[in-house]
């Protein structure tokens, strides 16, 4: 008993079962290409430009140079000598630990010497050196004096392909050195130490430094598809785009304006901000592929590196996590199945959209909520899975409503009125099975007309003036029953037979009787159509003719009748062979142009509304039980 309800569901689920996966499998493999890498970094930078900003980091102050303290030294690189003054000036301040971002591997005269004891007499000092060789393959050896006291970092940044930054370096291996710290890593260390944090190996052998354990970035993170994971690095968390530290010119400092011990405890940051060193970097909050907004000078990003290090250690404040592959292909696969799933289920376009829509503000709402907790989950591959799905299942149901009306529209061929042909494929669901039209048992009324002594007409007509005749004869009584709200259902020979009452159901005595007057008001309207066409052709010279209609109302059965080949939609039953019987009556009873003989059920329903006359009860051929019949009058004119 489950198992064929299991079948059964499985059935009727099985576009979603084959839309969702392919379609996820489908942006899968686009992600695996990196197709959608450009867009998840725009949507990540996105949640960045959003979140709320925080607070300044006040254990960081960065002394700038900017293009009027340039002018005030008047010499770039800055003179050895003003240097050693401007780090004497922060040293005895007593900070923490003192940052130097900037190359210093060859002396600038005036000073040097007098540069070098500064060095060699300020332990927390760390200077700088480029490891990694650019594009043309340079590297840029540290401060010799530093270089030998170990009091040097790697200040190398690592530019995404859109030119942005999002990540750091802890430490970087270059080939046949020692591994070298991070310049970032190298002061917070130093600041760590004094709030007795020291390094240590997680469980896992990562990097852990007070709260935080610091898991290295993967080729694959995120968003990431095959990345460069060279050394140690992290995901970047910015604080936010200004603001995040405190700042101090350097022709201030030289000039004593700044207060006294302001920069005690604290890290000091001396680097460049002038806009003509170009030491300048595009970062998330640089949104979209314009990258618009300013840039972020590089010694403000080592700020924001040395920030997320002391934050996460000190007060656990969030690294940016990632979920592992199978997990991330996984949440494709499920919103995959969501957008098919929605589209399945409501196939309203208005509602699909609607759903869609809720369902996009969903995953990308969650998504945000999920960064402002420290994890980055994936968000275009989603959204793409969820929208292709959902395409794919509104194309299958567009496809199979495209099929099942032409499938309706092909066994009716054109022989029904619009307002039918309407109602059918608004009922397509309990009407169609299979492409087919399934069988009912309605209450209907028949209508059969035919053409009094057509025989004798075949014998006047050549056969193609024959045929020209007949289909004129054809098109104009079909039209007179498409106009009556009637089904042509086939043609015999010179016959036509046409049902009132299908393939929609009538559900009331009052619908039955409708449609039992509509088949005597169409078979008065054909009597007046037929007059028209006799004078028209007897002025062309052709043969005049009259016909008879026979018409009963009574139970039908109605459905799609033949193979594969040959399909058609038709009624059989009891009173479709009394209309037939009725038509083909008594031919000698009279009825002027057209005779229409009815049975005692369509009288019911006609009786008083048209003028009739009684024939009599009588023995139709094939019917044990007498029959009563009816004639109904044409108009005297």
């Amino acid at each position: 008993m489950i198992l064929p309800k299991l079948r059964q569901e499985i059935k009727n689920w099985r576009p979603v079962l084959v839309a969702a996966p392919a379609v996820a499998g489908l942006v899968s493999v686009l992600r695996l290409t990196g197709f959608l890498q450009y867009l998840s970094w725009d949507a990540l930078d996105q949640f960045f430009i959003w979140r709320p900003a925080e607070a300044p980091d006040p254990r960081i102050v960065i002394v700038t140079i900017d293009e009027t303290d340039l002018k005030q030294v008047g010499k770039w690189p800055i003179p050895d000598q003003t240097l050693a003054e401007l780090l004497l000036k922060i040293k005895a301040q007593q900070p923490r630990a003192i940052g130097l971002d900037l190359y210093r591997n060859l002396p600038v005269e005036p000073g040097y010497q007098q540069l070098v004891k500064v060095f060699e007499s300020t332990p927390n000092l760390i200077g700088i050196e480029k490891v990694v060789r650019d594009m043309r393959g340079y590297t840029i050896p540290p401060p010799p004096v530093l270089s030998q006291k170990e009091q040097v970092g790697a200040n190398d940044v690592i530019v995404d392909g859109d030119g942005k930054i999002r990540r750091g370096v802890l430490f970087l291996h270059p080939p046949g050195r020692k591994s070298i710290s991070g310049f970032a890593l190298k002061l917070a260390r130093i600041y760590l130490k004094g709030e007795g944090i020291t390094p240590k190996r997680a469980e896992n052998g990562y990097l852990k430094l007070g709260k935080a354990v610091f898991e290295p970035f993967e080729p694959n993170d995120g968003d990431y598809i095959g990345a460069d994971a060279a050394g140690y690095q992290l995901l970047l968390n910015y604080r936010q785009v200004e603001g995040s530290f405190s700042k101090v010119s350097l022709t201030d400092l030289l000039k004593n304006r700044i207060k006294k011990d302001y920069f005690r405890d604290r890290i000091v940051l001396l680097g460049s901000t002038a806009a003509s060193l170009n030491d300048f970097f595009y970062t998330p909050y640089n949104g979209g592929f314009s990258h618009e907004g300013p840039k972020m000078a590089g010694i403000e990003i080592q700020a924001h590196i040395l920030s997320q290090i002391l934050s996460a250690a000190i007060e656990g404040r969030p690294l940016i996590k990632t979920w592992s592959d199978p997990l991330e292909y996984g949440w494709i696969f499920l919103w995959s199945y969501i957008g098919a799933t929605l589209a399945w289920k409501l196939p309203n376009s208005r509602w699909t959209v609607s759903s869609l829509a809720i369902a996009c503000g969903t995953l990308v709402g969650g998504a945000y909520a999920a960064f402002l907790a420290g994890w980055w989950i994936p968000v275009v591959a989603p959204l793409a899975s969820l929208g292709g799905s959902a395409v794919a299942i509104a194309a299958y149901i567009a496809q199979q409503q495209r099929q099942e009306k032409q499938t309706a529209m092909t066994l009716f061929g054109r022989y029904v009125s619009p307002q039918i042909a309407n109602a059918i494929w608004r009922d397509r669901d309990t009407l169609l099975a299979q492409g087919r039209l399934k069988g009912q048992k309605l209450k209907a009324t028949v209508l059969f007309t035919d053409i009094k002594n057509f025989s004798v007409l075949t014998n006047k007509l050549e056969p193609e003036e024959l045929m020209d005749w007949l289909n004129e004869y054809m098109e104009a009584m079909s039209e007179v029953v498409l106009a009556n709200g009637g089904v042509v259902d086939k043609f015999i020979g010179d016959a036509v037979m046409a049902v009132f009452g299908v393939p929609i159901p009538r559900t009331t005595e009052q619908a039955i009787a409708n449609d039992a007057q509509a088949a005597v008001r169409c078979a008065l309207e054909m009597a007046t159509k037929l007059k028209s066409l006799n004078q028209r052709w007897l002025s062309q010279g052709r043969p005049t003719v009259t016909m008879r209609v026979g018409i009963a109302t009574g139970t039908v059965v109605a459905g799609s009748l033949g193979g594969l080949q040959r399909l058609e939609y038709t009624t059989i039953g009891d009173c479709v062979n009394l209309a037939a019987r009725l038509e083909s009556f008594d031919k000698s009873i009279d009825g002027g142009i057209c005779r229409i003989l009815i049975n005692k059920r369509t009288y019911k329903y006609i009786e008083g509304l048209f003028p009739t006359n009684l024939i009599g009860s009588v023995q139709i051929r094939g019917r044990q039980r007498l029959t009563t019949i009816y004639q109904v009058l044409l108009a005297q004119n």
